[in-house]
């Protein structure tokens, strides 16, 4: 076998952020391969320890740095609570961003010691347009400026400029993966990119033990695990549905508003679901969310939970052991899994798609990359 040395370059924040990087390093030493990860998430701070006060301090004197903390401090007083300037000053400093961090890491990374380098966020991907030997692989999360033009971040002006500019980025690409192969799709028919570089790879999951598996129980218990913050979560659905079914425990963070009136239980990690008979997702109706999923998606399906899903939400075909509801159903799509021989076949369902998400799975185009560069 070829052991290939790769690099990956991702935002390690301890959530969502960090979970297919992580895979995607055990994927490739499990197979004897040599991997460096860097974590970009305080490229300009003292210290990427959480908690500690390094985290607000600049961590250099030097000027792409001091600039880049300088343009951090920028977006959180500009364009975080301030609607005028989230609206139009985010444009300004998400590609200021987006320069300053492709300086700072082509200075610091010899690109050419590796075979492959992966970069795992939009904020780090101007690095790959560096002149380099490596293979270069960018693993696109979703379309960037549709995600940011439906948080509500960008003029229509700044969109339409955003999308073009991350059209020709994205088609100068030598690898192009997304967190899903609908986001390939939707990149295709919206952005009128060719798809000529797709090398997809589609999010996976580790799939608990059989003997770890979720079982039934009366009442049914539905779980929703993750992110409490960010416009695409939409938290008043989910103190909606709260109200509508009592059996609904709420895990993540930041704590939610207590008027939203949610059985928030702190956090917790994923061995929690196995106390429970589904998993929720809420989500805005935004066509970048209907194209996608959640990669609370996955961990659901990983114990075997059938998985609570806005019924306008796409391509629920790809994820089985999805459960379509709108708010008027809830708790009627509830009720019609509520006894043993209608719950257990869609867990079973779930289960057997997490086994086909397996990372092993979806990761495998990575390794045949390296073995065919390996051939030439």
């Amino acid at each position: 076998m070829n052991r290939a040395r790769v690099l990956i370059v991702a935002q390690l924040d301890g959530y969502a952020n960090t979970v297919k990087p992580q895979a995607t390093e055990q994927f490739l030493k499990d197979r004897g391969h040599d991997v460096h990860m860097v974590d970009t998430s305080c490229l300009a701070r003292a210290s990427s320890r959480p908690g500690s006060l390094g985290r607000l301090l600049p961590g250099s004197a030097r000027p792409r740095k001091l600039a880049l903390y300088a343009n951090d401090v920028a977006s959180k007083l500009l364009t975080r609570r301030w609607s005028f300037g989230r609206r139009r000053l985010s444009y300004h400093v998400l590609l200021t961003d987006h320069r300053l961090r492709h300086r700072i890491l082509a200075d610091e990374l010899d690109l050419d010691a590796y075979d492959l380098v992966i970069v795992e966020t939009p904020y780090d991907a101007g690095v790959l347009t560096e002149d380099t030997s490596a293979d270069t692989l960018y693993d696109c999360p979703s379309p960037w400026a549709d995600e940011v033009w439906c948080e509500d971040r960008l003029t229509p002006r700044q969109h339409a400029r955003f999308r073009r500019w991350e059209a020709r980025f994205l088609e100068e690409r030598d690898h192009l993966s997304f967190g899903w192969e609908t986001y390939g799709r939707y990149a295709v028919a919206q952005y009128g990119i060719s798809g000529r570089n797709f090398l997809q790879l589609n999010w996976g999951c580790n799939p608990v033990p059989a003997e770890r598996r979720a079982a039934f129980a009366d009442p049914p218990r539905v779980a929703y695990l993750g992110s409490l913050s960010g416009t695409f979560i939409d938290l008043p659905l989910l103190s909606r549905l709260c109200r509508r079914y009592p059996y609904i425990d709420v895990y993540g963070g930041p704590p939610p508003d207590p008027a939203l009136g949610l059985r928030y239980r702190g956090y917790a990690s994923e061995d929690v679901l196995a106390d429970y008979q589904f998993g929720l997702i809420t989500c805005t109706r935004d066509l970048i969310r209907r194209e996608g999923f959640s990669a609370k998606h996955l961990h659901y399906l990983a114990h075997g939970l059938p998985v609570l899903v806005p019924a306008w939400r796409r391509h629920l075909d790809l994820l089985r052991g999805s459960v379509p509801y709108t708010e008027d159903d809830f708790a009627a799509v509830i009720g019609g899994l509520s006894r043993k021989e209608t719950w257990q076949p869609v867990s079973d369902e779930a289960y057997a798609q997490a086994e086909r998400l397996d990372w092993r799975h979806t990761l495998e185009p990575l390794q045949s990359l390296i073995e065919a560069r390996a051939a030439v």
